[in-house]
């Protein structure tokens, strides 16, 4: 499924350089991310994390044109984190209330209290934590804490949701559970993830290498072109 990006259904980037420290993170990167859900993939150090937190804003370009569906992040970043959801490697960083209730129901502030009850139970539900939103988050396992952290931010109904490396912490029976409910997504969605088997499940991927995009394509031969570099 395509997207287009002339709509401002999408991701733009233009020449795109991100520098810190002395030290350059992405280099020149063109592309145009305008499928459903799309991959990025490479090694540790590339540049695809950085590249993830581009799009809501986390981070802002030192150099080029970025447009994240049709916004600009260093211009337009309210609106920006209002449309674009960002779940990360660690929940830890997510969860920001002692209970999973009272974390989904910061997520709902802007919706009517009697009605937010009835969300809350509703999604604490469908995400497998019925009966658990009044317990310390602390005392969540792994992967409901996961499931918590992916919850909070799909609860808003973002437009698009980037995922930074959301199962590397997991067992092999939640990184599944949690990969199964990111690729069943209506909303469009930006995976960074090390598990070359979820990957291949996307309709479109993009190898990052030493700050740059290598390739972008086929998930298939994108991941053959990452083993083959990887010799």
């Amino acid at each position: 499924m395509r997207l287009d990006t002339a709509t401002g259904a999408g991701v733009a980037c233009d020449g795109i350089g991100v520098e810190a420290d002395g030290r350059t993170i992405l280099s020149d990167v063109t592309i145009r991310l305008t499928a459903r859900r799309t991959a990025v993939i490479g090694g540790n150090g590339s540049g695809k994390s950085t590249f993830a937190r581009l799009l809501n804003g986390l981070r802002l370009p030192t150099s080029g044109r970025l447009r994240v569906l049709g916004l600009d992040p260093a211009r337009e970043a309210k609106e920006l984190r209002r449309r674009v959801g960002f779940v990360f490697t660690n929940p830890e960083a997510q969860i920001l209330m002692p209970t999973p209730a009272e974390d989904l129901a910061l997520s709902l502030q802007g919706v009517p209290r009697a009605e937010r009850a009835e969300r809350i139970e509703a999604v604490l539900t469908e995400y497998g934590l019925a009966g658990r939103g009044d317990v310390p988050a602390s005392a969540l396992s792994g992967g409901q804490r996961q499931l918590l952290a992916l919850a909070s931010v799909l609860v808003t109904g973002p437009e698009l949701v980037v995922a930074d490396e959301p199962t590397t912490l997991l067992d092999l029976r939640n990184a599944r559970r949690i990969g199964d409910l990111l690729l069943g997504l209506e909303s469009r969605l930006v995976l960074v993830t090390h598990d070359l088997g979820l990957a291949a499940r996307c309709d479109d991927a993009v190898l990052f290498e030493d700050g740059r995009v290598r390739a972008q394509g086929d998930p298939a031969e994108v991941i053959d072109e990452y083993r083959a570099s990887c010799r």
